[in-house]
C-alpha cells in the first residue's frame, strides 16, 4: 500500500480484506499485524479488521494537525464547504457498503445500519442550515466604539468515537469541527476500527489538505496518549461515563481545553393512566431493545401508574417475547442483532442476575441463543421501586419496570439516577407533560415518544454522568468555535478626552 492510496476500497468490502492503516498528515501508514482485531459479532470466527496500532503515531498525528490548522482556519469558509460537499457525495455513493460494514463489524441489523449510513451525508446539510449557522455568525453593534463578536476555531480537536454508532456519532463531531476551521485527530472505537477507517477514507478522498483529518487506531493506551497530549485544544467524546471520567481526570490541569462529553444514560419512561396504551407498548419495546439495547438513549427503566401496571407489564412481557433476533444479513426481518462482544453479553447476564439477587422478579429472562454469535434475547425485570442507590446502566436489551402511586411518585423514581440523558412520559394530559418537562432531570424529554432516537435538527446531550452541558446534534457547532469579543474604535475617531483625575495635558509637551 502506497502512502497516497486509500486504505479501503469500499466497492469490494466483503470480498477483500481491509488493509489496516493510520492516516497522518495526508499519508496512509500501514499498521500490519494482529495486536488488535475486530470480529463479526454474529460470526465471531470471522475477522473483519486486523492491525497493530502504533502509539507513536499519536504524536505525529497531533503535530500534523497543528501544522495544518492555521492555513485551514484561514481558508475561506466557502472552500471548506466545498470539501464537505465532496465528502457528502462520496458518503452518499458509498452508503450501502458503509451500512454493510457497520452491520458486519458492530452487529447492527441492516435496516438500522442503513439509517446510520445515510445520516453521515445528512449531517452536512443539517450543519449548513441557516438556523444552525446563525449560532456561530458574528455580529456588530455600532456605537461610539463598536462592539463586535466573531467566532474562531479552537484549533486541534481530538474525536474519540464509540462502537454503537461508529460512523454517525464521530461524523457528528468531525463535520462541524472541519467546517469551522479546526483540524481533527480521530480515534475510532477499538471494537469498530474498520468503520472508522472507511469514514476517514471517504474524508481523505474528498481532498482535505494534508493534516486536516488524521486517523489513529488503538485501544485504551492510544486513547490515553491522545487525550493527555499537550497540543490539543479540545476533545469531543462519545462513550461511557467511566471513560469520560478518565478524560476529565487527564485534563484537570488544562482548564482552557474544551471537553464535550456525551456519555450514557439510565433513561426512564413514565406511563400514566390516560396514555394511548398500544402506543406506549410499541414505544417501550422499540426504545428498550433498539440496537440490541446498545444506544445511550435506550429505555432502561419504565415507571407505570399502579392503575394500569399489571396489564402493562403483562403486555410488555408478551410483546418482548416476540422480538426476533438474528444476524444483520438475515433473510427474514429481525429487530435485534447480537451484542458487540462476548464481554458485553456476560455483563448483561450478570446485571440481570444482580437485580434478581436484590429482589427483582425476572418476567422475561434475557437468554443467550445457542450457536455462534453474541446473541441475547430481550429481558424484562420487575422491581419494587427505582432508587439512586440501586441504579445502574447496562448496554444490553434488559429493561426494568416499577410501579408508581401518582405523577409525583413517578417523577421521583424517574429522577432516581446519576445519569440524565433522556426521559419520556406517555399521557394525554398536557398538564402532566408540563409537570414532567419542568421536573425531569434530563437533556432530552419526550412526550408520547420513546427515549431511543433523537432529531439531528435538535441539540442532543444530557446532565450528570450523561454529559457536561455541551450538547451535540444541531448544537455541535457551539463547541467547535469560540466567540471572540472586540471593542473597536474607527481609525479616524477623535482622541477621547483624558479622564478626570489624570494630570496629563495632551496639548503640552512633557
Amino acid at each position: 500500500m502506497t502512502g497516497d492510496r486509500p486504505a479501503i476500497v469500499p466497492d469490494t468490502l466483503g470480498e477483500a480484506g481491509i488493509a489496516a492503516a493510520d492516516l497522518v498528515g495526508g499519508q496512509w501508514r500501514p499498521i500490519e499485524g494482529a495486536a488488535l482485531r475486530s470480529h463479526d459479532p454474529a460470526r465471531p470466527d470471522e475477522v473483519v479488521w486486523s492491525g497493530s496500532p502504533r502509539p507513536e503515531h499519536v504524536q505525529d498525528a497531533v503535530s500534523a494537525a497543528r501544522e495544518a490548522q492555521a492555513a485551514w482556519a484561514a481558508t475561506p469558509i466557502e472552500t471548506r464547504i466545498e470539501h464537505l460537499r465532496r465528502f457528502q457525495e462520496l458518503a452518499k455513493a458509498h452508503a450501502e457498503p458503509l451500512a454493510r460494514l457497520v452491520g458486519r463489524e458492530m452487529g447492527k441489523v441492516l435496516a438500522e445500519a442503513r439509517l446510520e449510513a445515510s445520516a453521515v451525508a445528512g449531517k452536512v446539510d443539517i450543519t449548513l442550515e441557516d438556523r444552525v449557522m446563525d449560532r456561530v455568525r458574528g455580529f456588530r453593534i455600532e456605537g461610539p466604539t463598536d462592539a463586535v463578536c466573531r467566532f474562531r476555531p479552537h484549533g486541534v480537536m481530538a474525536v474519540i468515537g464509540p462502537f454503537n454508532f461508529p460512523a454517525h456519532l464521530p461524523n457528528g463531531h468531525i463535520v462541524p469541527a472541519l467546517l469551522l476551521g479546526n483540524t481533527v485527530v480521530f480515534k475510532p472505537s477499538e471494537k469498530t476500527p474498520a468503520v472508522g477507517q472507511l469514514l476517514v477514507d471517504l474524508l481523505h478522498r474528498a481532498g482535505f489538505p494534508p493534516g486536516v483529518v488524521n486517523l489513529v487506531h488503538g485501544g485504551a493506551d492510544v486513547a490515553a496518549a491522545l487525550v493527555a497530549h499537550d497540543d490539543l485544544d479540545g476533545i469531543l467524546f462519545t462513550g461511557s461515563w467511566p471513560v469520560g471520567r478518565r478524560i476529565m481526570e487527564a485534563n484537570l490541569d488544562r482548564p482552557g481545553r474544551l471537553l464535550a462529553l456525551e456519555m450514557g444514560g439510565s433513561n426512564a419512561m413514565v406511563v400514566m393512566p390516560s396514555a394511548d396504551f398500544d402506543r406506549a407498548i410499541v414505544e417501550a419495546v422499540r426504545a428498550s431493545f433498539a440496537t440490541t439495547g446498545q444506544r445511550c438513549t435506550c429505555t432502561r427503566r419504565i415507571v407505570v401508574h399502579e392503575s394500569i401496571a399489571d396489564r402493562f407489564t403483562a403486555t410488555l412481557a408478551k410483546v418482548a417475547s416476540t422480538v426476533l433476533v438474528g444476524p444483520c444479513d438475515s433473510e427474514t426481518p429481525v429487530f435485534m442483532g447480537p451484542l458487540v462482544s462476548e464481554a458485553s453479553r456476560t455483563a448483561a447476564i450478570e446485571f440481570q442476575a444482580e437485580i434478581a439477587r436484590r429482589g427483582g422478579r425476572v418476567v422475561v429472562p434475557a437468554c443467550p441463543l445457542d450457536g455462534p454469535g453474541f446473541f441475547l434475547t430481550p429481558g424484562v425485570v420487575e422491581v419494587d421501586r427505582f432508587t439512586r442507590e440501586t441504579d445502574g446502566e447496562v448496554f444490553a436489551p434488559i429493561v426494568q419496570i416499577a410501579v408508581a402511586r401518582d405523577l409525583d411518585d413517578a417523577i421521583e423514581q424517574a429522577n432516581a439516577t446519576e445519569f440524565g440523558l433522556a426521559s419520556a412520559i406517555f399521557t394525554r394530559e398536557a398538564n402532566e407533560f408540563e409537570a414532567f418537562l419542568a421536573r425531569s432531570r434530563a437533556g432530552c424529554v419526550n412526550w408520547n415518544a420513546g427515549t431511543a432516537g433523537a432529531s439531528s435538527k435538535l441539540p442532543f446531550g444530557g446532565l450528570g454522568k450523561s454529559g457536561n452541558h455541551r450538547p451535540a446534534g444541531a448544537f455541535s457547532v457551539d463547541y467547535c468555535a469560540m466567540p471572540i469579543a472586540s471593542m473597536e474604535a474607527a481609525i479616524d475617531a477623535p482622541t477621547p478626552a483624558m479622564p478626570a483625575g489624570i494630570g496629563f495635558d495632551p496639548n503640552r509637551n512633557v
